[in-house]
């Protein structure tokens, strides 16, 4: 029985995507494999309620004092795989670019992007690219490379310079609690509380530059002049999500962009959504548009595909595989947009939002890489 050990660095943080991964997958992981034993290494001020089939283990303090970001290094490189070593980990699992230089037993790491390496406005500073540095390394160290997307595996390959036979890709997948909301309860109370228009095209997501709603915002205000598209017929814009703080070129305010082009009185902004209110949201949209200019894998596509709504995105990266059947547009081109925006409202008919794939998927293909020796 092979004991695995996964780094839970991000346990507990649901906010983030590296947080939700690692629940999805502890969810899981025990059914998929239930040969094996599983535990999770939290840093020492992490919540430690443990999941069915799991054994939570709380760290010694480490490096918090010398700040947050020292803090997480000392927890990959010294505590986590230290800890690995006194509880005879068979194989150390970190669910994230972070896996350890030092190794005492087999190690896998899931890379979900490598969008330092590929878009100059992520690098950081000096700081950051020493850490980029770091875990490109120890990500060719590992013996097992996980990752999102097919196209993120392409990149892998080639910028980490890591062998195809070492790196694998497991597809994501929307939560279980996104399907098609039908509840008129439900939809009344999440139109109320955002203030929702009848019809409306939905943007759900960050705001750094290469979600690229400006160029979404531009893309809508020449919607109405598109054959067979009218301002008596065009619905709403919807932005959702928390608004950057300032309007920087790394983080463009979308408000700013809306009143420029003239259509402030057409496009809403709700703010940041609750995760309970995000079914609903998306089976209220006629349309959800997601032309980001790169994602490992691109979520909330998955997500509101996973609810019956029509989508739009991207034609590179990962977008494609994220929501098959989605219109997809060249996101650089505005021109291609606006008419990727008047298909897409041409399917404006729900969906069954039958999802292409669950966690529990997920976590059985997880499991047979983790375990490929003894499977």
């Amino acid at each position: 029985m092979s004991h695995l050990v996964v780094n839970g660095w991000f346990w507990g943080q649901m906010n983030t995507g590296s947080g939700q991964y690692l629940h999805g997958l502890a969810q899981f992981l025990p059914a998929a494999s239930p040969r094996h034993r599983f535990t999770v290494v939290l840093p020492s001020d992490s919540e430690t309620a443990a999941p069915a089939g799991w054994q939570m283990v709380v760290a010694p303090p480490g490096a918090r004092r010398l700040g947050k970001n020292t803090a997480k290094l000392w927890f990959e490189q010294v505590t986590f795989p230290r800890t690995c070593r006194s509880l005879g980990a068979d194989i150390a699992f970190t669910p994230y670019w972070g896996s350890p230089w030092r190794q005492h037993c087999r190690t896998a790491v899931t890379v979900h992007d490598i969008i330092p390496l590929l878009l100059p406005d992520y690098r950081g500073g000096g700081l950051q690219r020493a850490y980029t540095w770091l875990v490109g390394r120890t990500a060719r160290r590992a013996d097992l490379v996980l990752t999102d997307s097919e196209a993120s595996r392409r990149d892998i390959v080639e910028h980490l310079r890591i062998s195809p036979a070492r790196v694998h890709a497991v597809l994501l997948a929307a939560d279980e609690r996104f399907h098609p909301v039908t509840n008129p309860t439900e939809l009344a109370r999440v139109r109320t509380k955002y203030s929702l228009p009848d019809r409306f095209i939905l943007y759900l997501g960050g705001f750094d530059v290469r979600k690229n709603v400006p160029r979404l915002v531009l893309a809508y205000s020449e919607l109405s002049t598109f054959p067979n598209v009218g301002n008596s017929e065009l619905p709403n814009l919807v932005i959702a999500g928390k608004l950057p703080a300032a309007d920087t070129p790394f983080t463009p305010d979308p408000r700013r962009v809306a009143a420029e082009a003239g259509i402030a009185d057409r496009v809403l902004f709700t703010g940041w959504v609750d995760e309970a209110d995000k079914p609903a949201l998306y089976s209220l949209a006629s349309l959800f548009a997601f032309p980001s200019l790169y994602e490992g894998f691109g979520l909330p596509a998955a997500e509101a595909a996973a609810c019956g709504t029509p989508v739009l995105t991207s034609n590179c990266s990962s977008l494609p595989e994220a929501a098959p059947g989605a219109v997809l547009v060249d996101p650089q081109d505005v021109d291609a947009i606006v008419a990727g925006l008047s298909q897409g409202l041409a399917q404006e008919t729900r969906q069954s939002g039958t999802p292409q794939r669950t966690w529990q998927s997920v976590s059985f293909e997880t499991a047979a890489h983790l375990f490929k020796e003894e499977t």
